[in-house]
């Protein structure tokens, strides 16, 4: 399709040549007929392109957009349209010239950091806790729900083979995923291999790290060379890709053994898959919660030692407290999204999924830095130091966010252990303001994400077509409208400045994890967060991340249930250490997190 340029430069030539033809002229008389030299390009030149449109039609888009114009304002835009802002859609209006790989990122890329300030440590230090493991327990489900922190120790010291224990996992995984649908392609010849391996080398005195031996699984959004990875959505089931994720890479590199490619809601939202449901180990009447929901469902179960999910905008957060894991939301950029499924580029992360604080950590140190295939990874100092004091932190919170729902009894006695510690609980303000227009940025990534799906009909193949499902969301985010996009991004900017304010008076923030207005404002601003069990609570209707349905109610409990719960705390840009150092005061505190589920204890 011509520019504007093009058109007003050769739309006189080729009339003045036709005239030539018709009358005879000459060639010195059809050049004079040319544009003026040294014309500048005009708006609305542009060759007509695309359907006719009316009044009428901007009337009606007028209510989508919630704007209102005069009848002459709607005639004129009718008048020119077509070659006003038509041909600016080259790309839906054709011909497509040239296809944007789902590789390519955004030209724009979201920086945490602000302008005139700086982030995060200045050194990088990594000191575990020393634990003495203790002996090797007798039964195999008793070292299947270890920590990752004692069964290092345990490969380390060679007290356990790292064969034998994925032949443990291997052996749970088949036995339990039936019950929980977790698990979309387990790897077994896979991981023994790696496991024959990192016992070869850690006989022969070759010992990687805390991660040797230690068998995981990853949400289905990681690409793994030769084994498939499918996004939970149908149109990808028998997608093979051909090589390894940066962060499969590296764990790889740090002698951990895949055991298996874990569920995940269809395009990483809620808990639904192309395979079912995936269940709550704790109350199998409800969905593990999403979209990291084979991740949460299969480390809760002690199905693996840990697992690394994904958020965009709750999906570690919620299946950590749904289903009573650790779960560590990184800081944006921290590690590198090179060969993961893209939902949203300015939002996604990945983040390690564990039965204990310091293993969030351990892994951590694994994956994080930045990698070449993803423009919004970016180097960044750890530094965690597990013997360090939590004296002394402030711990920011909103009184009226923990005074009411959705926070429980089990939150207000976790801020009440904080000062227990010895940390310095400090109330907080956060202005009163529209956080969730804010997903008009994560709804408008997606859809371009997933444009090929919505254009050619391939969305219609999703298990699920119900309004708050990916499907009807994008085509109907076909119809927001760029500048309020753009406004959506400079409110990011301003919510990232009032992050800035209060972080400047506290350390880190303790929050009830599902609080929505801290789930957007942290996801946009991209803070870390963990996520933790501190608690339990009792609950008389199972909870669903769908919104509801009438015709399908939620079961009822009687006498309720008890369910894991916990909260969530939220630090400091690329400052992971100091919420991780004090969730594992607060984890002690507690003295919960060896509880298990009762139907997965066997």
């Amino acid at each position: 399709m011509p520019s504007r340029r093009d058109f007003v430069i050769t739309a006189p030539v080729a009339l003045a040549s036709a005239l030539a033809a018709c009358r005879g002229q000459t060639e010195q008389t059809a050049a004079s007929t040319s544009a003026t030299p040294g014309a500048p390009p005009a708006f609305n030149t542009s060759a007509a392109v695309g359907p006719a449109v009316s009044g009428n039609t901007f009337d009606e888009a007028g209510k989508l957009m919630q704007i209102s114009n005069t009848a002459g304002d709607r005639d004129i835009m009718a008048s020119n349209w077509r070659t006003s802002m038509a041909p600016l859609l080259e790309r839906r209006t054709g011909p497509r010239k040239i296809a944007l790989e789902p590789t390519l990122a955004p030209a724009t890329t979201w920086n945490p950091v602000l302008p005139g300030t700086t982030a995060g440590p200045t050194r990088d230090r990594f000191v575990p806790s020393k634990v003495d493991p203790g002996p090797l327990p007798a039964s195999d489900v008793d070292i299947a729900f270890a920590p990752v922190t004692q069964l290092a120790r345990w490969i380390e010291t060679r007290k356990l083979t790292s064969e034998r224990l994925t032949n443990i996992y291997l052996a749970r995984l088949k036995r339990y995923d039936p019950q929980l649908r977790c698990v979309i392609t387990l790897t077994p010849d896979v991981a023994l291999r790696q496991a024959k391996q990192a016992d070869a080398e850690i006989a022969a005195g070759k010992y990687r790290g805390p991660l040797h031996g230690i068998p995981y699984g990853v949400k289905d959004l990681l690409d793994t060379a030769g084994i498939r990875t499918t996004y939970g959505a149908e149109p990808f089931e028998k997608r093979v890709p051909s090589a390894d994720s940066a962060v499969v890479a590296r764990l790889t590199n740090a002698g951990a053994v895949l055991v298996a490619k874990l569920s995940m809601g269809a395009l990483a939202l809620n808990d639904i898959w192309f395979g079912g449901q995936t269940m709550n180990p704790w109350l199998l009447e409800e969905g593990a919660s999403g979209s990291s929901a084979g991740p949460g469902a299969s480390t809760a179960a002690g199905l693996v030692a840990f697992s690394i999910g994904s958020e965009t905008g709750g999906s570690i957060v919620s299946p950590s407290m749904r289903c009573g894991v650790t779960g560590l939301r990184p800081t944006y950029g921290r590690v590198p999204r090179t060969g993961a499924m893209t939902l949203c580029w300015s939002l996604d992360k990945l983040g390690p999924m564990t039965r204990g604080v310091e293993d969030t950590m351990l892994v951590l140190h694994a994956i994080g830095g930045p990698d070449a295939g993803d423009v919004a990874s970016v180097p960044a100092h750890l530094d965690y130091d597990a013997s360090a004091p939590v004296t002394g932190l402030r711990v920011g919170y909103v009184p009226d966010w923990m005074n009411n729902a959705p926070a429980t009894d089990v939150d207000r006695a976790t801020l009440d252990s904080v000062s227990k510690l010895g940390m310095v609980p400090t109330p907080i303000t956060l202005p009163d303001w529209p956080y969730d227009s804010l997903n008009l940025m994560l709804f408008a990534e997606a859809a371009a994400a997933f444009e090929e799906l919505t254009l050619s009909g391939q969305d219609k193949t999703l298990k699920v077509q119900v309004p708050d499902a990916w499907p009807n969301l994008f085509r109907e985010s076909r119809f927001l409208s760029a500048v309020d996009f753009v406004q959506a991004d400079r409110l990011r900017r301003k919510v990232a400045n009032e992050m800035t304010r209060v972080f400047s008076n506290v350390d880190l923030l303790l929050v009830p994890s599902l609080r929505d207005e801290m789930l957007v404002i942290s996801n946009n601003t991209g803070h870390p967060s963990l996520t933790l069990r501190t608690g339990f609570v009792n609950v008389s209707q199972a909870r669903s991340d769908w919104a509801p349905d009438p015709a399908h109610p939620l079961p009822r409990f009687n006498p309720p249930r008890r369910v894991p719960h916990g909260v969530t705390l939220i630090g400091r840009l690329f400052d992971e250490g100091t919420i991780v150092r004090a969730g594992m005061a607060l984890e002690r505190a507690a003295g919960v997190a060896h509880e298990r589920p009762p139907k997965f204890n066997a």
